[in-house]
């Protein structure tokens, strides 16, 4: 998923829509914690939006939880591996992008089963939600925006948000499931594939530099 480089305008719009995402996940996810079965109105009560707004992001129920439950499982083993990273501070700055992959591998098995079905609810061109809003993959920016942080200041902005993008393609479930259903490589062939063109888009940036 890539963010709009335009103007600030633009931007701000987008990680505005982003935000009210992620709080809308956010919300059902602390629910579904407490062991509940959430409905739309529990939902939107506890995200402080109106019901209309959930469904305006999410069109099913479903692909709201189903978002959620895969925040459950892997929000705070993310959050762990980059803050892990940051122990060596004269480490390389790309091993907090490693460290969030390996975590992402670790988790595939329970995780990429979640992901086919939120693909599957959101590829439809008439798929709910905003206009250049995000219908997946939020989350995903967010760590590797976050996992980035070290090597920000050696990039203009436009060069920063490019390498996000380039990072979120080869990152994530539509990846994990090219690597597996397209090229038919095992789970550490995978990793190593992933990883391999993780540092590749780094490097091509930081030596770009803009």
């Amino acid at each position: 998923m890539a963010v709009k480089t335009g103007s600030g305008e633009e931007n701000g719009r987008f990680r505005q829509r982003r935000r009210t995402r992620a709080a809308i996940v956010a919300a059902a996810a602390e629910l579904v914690r407490q062991g509940r079965t959430p409905s739309v109105n529990e939902i939107a009560e506890a995200a402080d939006v109106s019901r209309r707004t959930v469904y305006l992001y999410f069109p099913t129920l479903d692909q709201l939880l189903a978002d959620a439950t895969a925040g459950l499982m892997s929000q705070t083993a993310v959050d762990e591996a980059i803050d892990a990273a940051d122990s060596d501070p004269e480490g390389d700055p790309t091993e907090r992008v490693l460290a969030m992959i390996r975590v992402l591998f670790e988790l595939s098995d329970e995780m990429l089963p979640l992901g086919r079905q939120l693909i599957r609810l959101t590829v439809a061109p008439d798929a709910a939600g905003p206009p250049e809003a995000p219908r997946r993959g939020y989350r995903r920016v967010g760590w590797i925006e976050r996992a980035l942080e070290p090597v920000r200041p050696r990039l203009d902005n436009a060069a920063f948000e490019r390498l996000v993008s380039g990072l979120a393609m080869v990152v994530g479930w539509e990846a994990m499931i090219v690597l597996q259903d397209v090229r038919g490589l095992d789970k550490q062939q995978q990793l190593e594939t992933t990883m391999w063109a993780a540092r590749t888009l780094i490097r091509a940036a930081l030596a770009s530099g803009s």
